[in-house]
């Protein structure tokens, strides 16, 4: 069978020729449908993460298919479509990204509701983040206003679809004039290169509720834009890893700053996974994915890198 390989750290990745897997005890064989690209993906193939699969090794922390066999035990059968996420997948031991694969059982989650396998492999990361942050965090009430900064990438765009399913008021902000189409339905579109929209959001403060997964300098600027006693929650920092505060400025500003860390939230977000899963087959939410063939592998990845991805990249064998 055919599997994108990495041959060395920070190379791109290579399809091979590789063995059939062999189910091993506790094990479930699946066969693959969808795999996704992942930022930690990137960051695994350059040797410089703390977990390090053997070279070479088949990338992928996430994937979808169809259960081939199992042991009687598992809760699974035959032909039932699952989720592959955790155990190691891409980390300590080969990923996804293949026809096939052998995977321990706590790394395969029984799909409630039927999805495309494209969505079945990307769903979990942004629409259990958004969740969580919107829920759990920033404890979301009724009738508010909040303003999504990102709102084109895949976490932001499922932020403001779940705000609005609860009811909330929502703008979209994106960093691109051409990024606006990738706004969700119902919520406004707002770019950062209008000066006008962005200096009323600074002078009407109009939310109680900023997500932002762009972090870096402007941070503080856009928590700006919450009226006083709201709260920013922070998901990322893809324009920069720092913000400076000035703490008198802050606390006149009076907007708590929350950060979103889903590695301590992972029990919230499989909790909240079986609800949102249906959402998704109902078309209540969607994900945005871009797809590439499994040979495509490295040009996916160079998209990643590049901010070139509408939504989601996965990979279908």
């Amino acid at each position: 069978m055919k599997a994108a390989r990495f041959p060395a750290w920070g190379a791109d990745p290579v399809v091979d020729e590789v063995p059939e897997p062999v189910r091993g005890d506790g094990e479930v064989l699946v066969d693959i449908q969808a795999a996704a690209v992942a930022h930690l993906d990137v960051t695994v193939a350059s040797g410089t993460f703390g977990l390090k699969p053997r070279l070479p090794y088949i990338g992928g922390v996430e994937g979808a298919g169809i259960v081939v066999a199992c042991d009687e035990d598992s809760g699974l059968e035959p032909g039932c479509q699952v989720m592959l996420r955790g155990g190691g997948l891409g980390l300590k031991r080969d990923g996804t990204w293949t026809e096939r694969a052998s995977v321990p059982a706590k790394a395969v989650t029984r799909l409630a509701a039927p999805l495309a396998p494209e969505v079945a492999a990307t769903f979990f990361v942004p629409a259990t983040t958004a969740f969580v942050t919107l829920h759990d965090v920033a404890k979301l009430g009724a009738d508010e206003e909040v303003i999504v900064v990102g709102a084109a990438g895949a976490v932001g765009a499922m932020v403001a679809q779940q705000a609005r399913l609860a009811g909330a008021k929502v703008t979209g902000v994106v960093g691109r004039a051409e990024q606006l189409a990738d706004v969700p339905d119902g919520v406004v579109g707002v770019c950062l290169d209008s000066a006008e929209d962005t200096e009323r959001l600074a002078r009407d403060r109009p939310a109680s509720l900023l997500v932002d997964t762009l972090g870096g300098d402007g941070l503080i600027t856009r928590s700006r834009w919450v009226r006083p006693g709201g709260r920013a929650a922070v998901i990322g920092y893809v324009t920069g890893a720092e913000a400076k505060v000035d703490l008198p400025s802050w606390l006149l500003d009076d907007v708590a700053l929350l950060p979103v860390n889903m590695i301590r939230r992972e029990r919230e977000a499989r909790e909240a996974c079986g609800d949102l899963i249906k959402k998704l087959s109902e078309g209540e939410l969607e994900v945005r994915v871009q797809r590439y063939r499994l040979a495509d592998a490295g040009a996916a990845l160079a998209d990643l890198k590049a901010g070139r991805v509408r939504g989601r990249a996965v990979l279908v064998p």
